[in-house]
C-alpha cells in the first residue's frame, strides 16, 4: 500500500480508531485526533526513522484500511484499547510487549466503609495483571499502549466522576479539596459513589449513550423529589459527557503527529449538524471535522467542544502590597462562578502588574484538568497581551488573547488584540472583564483585612 492508495479515499478528519488489514486480518490498530492526518503520516518518507522498522514492515504488509469514528479523542483512546484486546493485532504486540501495556482495573469493595474498603480505579501494568491473584479485580480494561495519554484520560473522567485510586488514602484530604475524590462521609454518599463507579465502567465499555440516558432518568427523578442540588450535579455530569473537553489529549496527539510528520496541527472544527448527530459506528470515509492550518497551534477560537469558554484575568493590590490575581469564566455568554479561581501572588514585589499576570497564567496552565478556554481576556493594554503571548510561545500554545483598555475613570474604551473576536464577542468579553475586576477587588480586600488583623 502507498500514498496513492490513500488519496483515493475520502479520509475523515474526525477523531477515531483506524485499522490496517492484510486480507481479512487486522494487523495493526491505532487511534487518532484526525484519522486523515494520522493515516497519511504512515506514508511519510522518513517513517522508518520516526516509527521504526516494525511499523514500516506493517505498512508494506497492509492492503486495506478501515476505521471507526468517535465523538472525542478520549473515546478513541478507550475504543483503541478495547479493540486491541479483542483482535490482538500482530504489529501492536510486536511493536511493544503487552506485558508493558497499562490496564485500568476496578477493585472490589469490602463490607467495611473505609477508603481502603471501597472500589477503586487504578492503573496496573500488564505483567502485574498477569500475575494477580484470581478475582482480585472486579473489571479490567485495556491494554492501553500510551501511559501518558491514559493518565490524561483518567484526569478527564475523574473531573466528571471523582473516584478513589491507590493514592487516595494518603492524599484524601488534599484530593477532596479539589474535588478529585468522592465524598464518602455517610451511607447515602457511599451508595452514590458506587453508582458512579458503575458509570465509569459503562464509559470504559463504550456505552456513553446508555450512560447519558441513565443519568437523564436519574436527574428527572431527583427533580421530581425537589432535590434540585443533586439534580444539578447530575446535569453537570451529562453536560460534561456530551461535551468532553479532551484538549490535553488533543495536544499530546498533535505533538506526537508533529514528531511523525513535522506538521503542526490546529483545532478541530465540527459543524452544528455533526455536533447534533454524532456517529460512532460509521466505518467509511466521510469528513466531519477539519484540522485546518488557521493558527499555529491546537488552541484557538476554533472550538473542540460546543461551549465557547472565555477566561478573564485581573490583578489587584495597593501599591504592590497584598497583591492577588483572579480568573473568571464566561461560557456561552453566561458567567460560571464555579470555575472562578483565586491566586495569591508569590513571585512579584512592587506594583508589577504584568509580572503578576505572567505568574497567574503560568500557574493556570499547570492545571490541565481545568477546561481550556477558547479566548483569554486581560485587563490593560498591549503590554499585558505581550506578557501572556510570551508565555504561550514558550510552551507552544496559541490561545487567542484580547485586552480591555480603560479610560481615566477605569471605564472600557477599546478592546485590543484579535479584532474579529473582539467584535463577535464584545458583550461576553466586557462581562468577563468586569467580573474579573470585581472579583479581584473583592479578593484583595479580603486579603488586606486578614493581614490587618494579624
Amino acid at each position: 500500500m502507498n500514498i496513492k492508495d490513500i488519496k483515493k479515499f475520502n479520509i475523515p478528519n474526525t477523531p477515531g480508531v483506524y485499522f490496517f488489514l492484510k486480507g481479512k486480518s487486522i494487523i495493526y490498530i491505532g487511534k487518532a485526533t484526525s484519522l486523515k492526518d494520522r493515516v497519511k503520516s504512515y506514508f511519510n518518507k522518513d517513517l522508518i526513522s520516526m516509527r521504526g522498522p516494525v511499523i514500516l514492515e506493517m505498512v508494506f504488509q497492509a492492503d486495506k484500511i478501515k476505521w471507526e469514528k468517535t465523538d472525542s479523542v478520549l473515546e478513541a483512546l478507550i475504543l483503541e484499547a478495547e479493540l486491541i484486546k479483542k483482535y490482538q493485532p500482530k504489529y501492536n504486540t510486536k511493536e511493544k510487549s503487552d506485558k508493558s501495556f497499562n490496564y485500568v482495573c476496578f477493585t472490589k469493595s469490602n463490607l467495611r466503609r473505609g477508603v481502603d474498603d471501597l472500589p477503586k480505579v487504578i492503573v496496573v501494568r500488564g505483567r502485574v495483571v498477569q500475575h494477580s491473584v484470581l478475582n482480585k479485580y472486579n473489571k479490567i480494561y485495556g491494554p492501553f499502549p500510551n501511559s501518558t495519554q491514559l493518565k490524561e484520560g483518567l484526569k478527564i473522567i475523574r473531573r466528571i466522576f471523582p473516584f478513589l485510586d491507590d493514592k487516595s488514602k494518603k492524599y484524601y484530604k488534599f484530593y477532596k479539596q479539589v474535588d478529585l475524590v468522592p465524598d464518602i462521609s455517610n451511607e447515602e454518599k457511599i451508595k452514590k459513589y458506587k453508582a458512579n463507579v458503575k458509570n465509569i465502567e459503562l464509559f470504559f465499555q463504550g456505552k456513553k449513550k446508555k450512560l447519558i440516558k441513565d443519568l437523564q432518568k436519574e436527574m428527572m427523578q431527583l427533580a421530581k423529589k425537589h432535590e434540585f442540588e443533586k439534580a444539578g450535579e447530575v446535569k453537570r455530569q451529562i453536560f460534561a459527557l456530551k461535551h468532553i473537553n479532551d484538549i490535553a489529549l488533543i495536544k499530546q496527539d498533535v505533538s506526537q503527529k508533529n514528531a511523525f510528520t513535522q506538521v503542526l496541527g490546529s483545532p478541530v472544527h465540527k459543524s452544528k449538524k455533526e455536533q447534533a448527530q454524532p456517529d460512532h459506528s460509521q466505518k467509511h470515509f466521510s469528513a466531519t471535522q477539519d484540522f485546518r492550518g488557521e493558527s499555529e497551534s491546537i488552541f484557538s477560537e476554533g472550538k473542540t467542544y460546543s461551549t465557547f469558554r472565555i477566561e478573564a484575568y485581573d490583578v489587584a493590590h495597593m501599591s504592590g502590597r497584598n497583591m492577588v490575581g483572579v480568573m473568571t469564566v464566561v461560557e456561552d455568554g453566561e458567567i460560571n462562578k464555579n470555575e472562578y479561581r483565586k491566586f495569591k501572588i508569590k513571585t512579584q514585589s512592587g506594583a508589577n502588574d504584568t509580572g503578576a499576570l505572567g505568574e497567574i497564567i503560568e500557574r493556570r496552565l499547570v492545571h490541565t484538568e481545568w477546561n481550556y478556554p477558547n479566548l483569554i481576556v486581560v485587563d490593560g493594554g498591549k503590554a499585558q497581551i505581550n506578557a501572556v503571548e510570551k508565555i504561550f510561545k514558550k510552551v507552544g500554545i496559541g490561545i487567542p488573547i484580547v485586552s480591555v483598555l480603560k479610560d481615566e475613570k477605569h471605564k472600557p474604551k477599546d478592546i485590543l488584540g484579535r479584532r474579529d473576536l473582539a467584535t463577535k464577542y464584545e458583550k461576553e468579553i466586557l462581562l468577563a472583564n468586569s467580573e474579573a475586576h470585581r472579583f479581584a477587588i473583592s479578593y484583595h480586600k479580603q486579603m488586606r483585612g486578614k493581614n490587618f488583623l494579624k
